[in-house]
């Protein structure tokens, strides 16, 4: 195995993503000695953060002027400069860095999940506020026009679920994606459009921006996200959904199933405001599918 210069490690180690990623030497470039140094500090990053050099290299086993060498082979200027990049780097969440996974198999892993699925749709429905959900259906059945804003791989899905729901009930709706052109859509709304936008974390300050041009120009604006976020703040109507996430960075976030649901309650409700025109549009798509797809009326409307 070639053996890297100090200056050619240092180097590739400076150039990772984060101190952590450093540490963790997935790579293999640390000695044994440095990667018993990084064993230690990655099993107690809080302690480390917070420990004086002596205490880390009592801990690691190793003499303090060893922690100093190794804090600039991983680009740092000092030990000081090591504890500050490392107290950012655990910013990014100790979940992320020792993961937990206590499920394997493929039996623990389906059942897990379908677990987190229920609990969040019991959650979800136990802290619903109706009056909300009935005020935003209001709002959307009689709009003439209704913008669906998201972004990233979660919100955009709602989104478009939203006129994969609404469109089939006689909603003129239209789902974006695109930061760009939400913003175009927001400032081109005519009076009666209502503008619905979908944000898990509540942080997407694209859609704040969107949401607070909105305001001005007296469009009303429907957020579906966490309570007390910037996008709730500036959303005129706030369908909330406050869900714990959870701590197995492998495994997409149950939040979704939430999401899912209230757009479901809603495009239902939105059918019960006028039932003959709801079963009118719903009757021509399927005699369109059976015609041209399935050929009797045993499959689901859409596919």
């Amino acid at each position: 195995m070639t053996q890297l210069s100090d200056s050619t490690l240092q180097a590739e180690l400076a150039s990772a993503p984060d101190i952590v990623t450093a540490l963790t030497d997935a790579d293999g470039r640390l000695t044994a000695m440095e990667k018993q140094l990084a064993e230690f500090v990655l099993a107690d990053v809080n302690h480390a953060t917070n420990a004086s050099i002596t205490e880390i290299a009592i801990g690691a086993g190793v003499s303090p002027p060893t922690v100093t060498r190794f804090c600039r082979r991983l680009g740092c200027a000092s030990f000081s400069d090591f504890k500050l990049q490392l107290a950012r780097s655990t910013y990014v969440g100790l979940r992320y860095l020792k993961p937990e996974s206590v499920t394997s198999s493929a039996h623990e892993v389906a059942e897990d999940i379908v677990t987190k699925a229920q609990n969040a749709l019991f959650e979800m429905h136990r802290r619903l506020d109706l009056a909300v959900i009935e005020e935003a259906v209001r709002l959307l059945s009689q709009a003439g026009m209704i913008y669906g804003f998201g972004s990233g791989g979660n919100s955009s899905m709602i989104v478009n679920e939203l006129q994969n729901r609404l469109f089939r009930l006689g909603c003129r709706i239209s789902a974006s994606n695109d930061h760009g052109m939400n913003l175009m859509l927001a400032a081109a709304a005519e009076p009666g459009t209502v503008v619905f936008g979908s944000s898990f974390t509540g942080r997407n300050l694209e859609l704040v921006r969107c949401f607070a041009l909105l305001r001005e120009r007296g469009i009303p604006t429907i957020a579906l996200t966490q309570s007390g976020s910037p996008v709730a703040e500036a959303a005129d109507l706030v369908i909330a959904v406050d869900l714990p996430e959870g701590q197995n960075i492998f495994r997409a976030s149950s939040t979704r199933f939430a999401f899912l649901a209230v757009v479901d309650i809603i495009a239902n409700l939105i059918a019960y405001t006028d039932r003959p025109r709801s079963m009118r549009i719903l009757r021509g798509i399927k005699e369109q599918l059976i015609k041209h797809r399935d050929g009797d009326d045993r499959q689901l409307l859409g596919d």
